[in-house]
């Protein structure tokens, strides 16, 4: 049998639900129809890609390897689809084309967003590398980016592109799991984690070379596991390894996020554009209306990053720990701008 991206969507599905029940419910299909695409699939490949447990399915090592190879390709043939859907001309009226990063605040942001520019398609490219994402808007295939720098791992920019800074520095806290020692103080300091092996993802552009550089400048060669956010969570939970994590990170009955003492890691929160381009709320792909101001230009970008703002600070409060931080350091995140 030969994989086809269906297969690989099934594998992503199951992944993320956790269960063949809920998976199938999600795909439109039934779940013994699921289950045998699955083994068909397993023995395509030659060894099991699911354990299957009374409480669901856990991706098997070698499955951990296949999901972060599928995942790029489903989201990328999403892409596809719909960038070829706009050049035939299938996706008239207004458009919004989104590329992001990970982060807490994108569905306040596209709340926001449809609320205010009803009527627009507004379409969503996730990824984990924030120079992919610039690349692709420099290449007219998005119409903003928000992405995030890590601290000393500057991003490669294209030319042309406008930068908007949302947050300066941002901390990275740690997730650790809710028994873990550290866990019972409010902040951590790196030495408390010295034993732990830590967790990173190598596709998340910089993420390596940040942590590398922190913990050598602290004294600290842990070791270190790669694999991506889902294997991290599960991992963490059970006590296999620590890892940084958003401080607008949600809580968990089995993990415990807590801030390092002096904020060590850290990120900048940016949202970029093109000048001149169509821009947000523009119709159609033609070049009539390009370099616009308001729908299709400067000023409806700032309106798309006011939005952004009040749906990252929604995402920030809504953190206990993180607006503990926030009020220890005086932010101005804990006062809306005023209207």
């Amino acid at each position: 049998m030969e994989l086809e991206v269906r297969h690989l969507r099934a594998l992503c599905a199951i992944a993320d639900a956790g269960s063949l029940h809920k998976a199938a419910r999600q795909l439109g299909m039934s779940q013994p129809s699921l289950t045998t695409q699955l083994r068909r699939i397993e023995n395509a490949l030659g060894a099991e890609l699911f354990s299957r447990e009374r409480t669901g399915c856990r991706p098997t090592p070698l499955g951990r390897s296949v999901l972060s190879r599928a995942r790029p390709l489903v989201s990328g043939m999403a892409s596809l689809v719909a960038e070829a859907r706009v050049a035939a001309g299938l996706a008239d009226g207004p458009r919004l084309r989104i590329g992001s990063t990970a982060s807490r605040a994108l569905v306040g942001w596209l709340r926001r967003l449809r609320n205010r520019l009803p009527g627009t398609d507004i379409s969503l490219h996730m990824d984990v590398s924030a120079n992919a994402l610039l690349r692709m808007l420099a290449a007219g295939q998005l119409d903003v980016a928000f992405v995030h720098e890590v601290e000393g791992c500057p991003l490669l920019v294209p030319e042309g592109l406008e930068r908007r800074v949302l947050v300066e520095r941002e901390p990275q806290f740690i997730s650790m799991a809710r028994d873990h020692p550290a866990a019972g103080s409010p902040v951590v300091e790196l030495a408390d984690l010295a034993e732990d092996r830590w967790m990173v993802d190598p596709t998340v552009d910089g993420e390596w070379d940040g942590l590398r550089r922190v913990l050598g400048a602290a004294g600290l060669n842990p070791p270190v596991l790669h694999g991506d956010y889902l294997t991290a969570a599960s991992l963490i939970a059970v006590g296999e390894a620590v890892a940084p994590c958003q401080p607008t990170s949600g809580p968990r009955d089995d993990m415990a996020i807590r801030p390092l003492r002096d904020d060590p890691l850290a990120v900048r929160l940016l949202l970029f554009s093109r000048p001149g381009a169509e821009g947000p709320g523009a119709e159609g792909t033609g070049a009539e209306g390009a370099g616009a101001e308001g729908a299709g230009g400067r000023d409806e970008v700032d309106e798309v990053f006011a939005d952004l703002e009040a749906a990252y600070r929604e995402a920030a409060l809504r953190a206990v720990d993180y607006r503990r931080w926030l009020t220890a350091h005086k932010s101005p995140l804990l006062h809306a701008p005023a209207a």
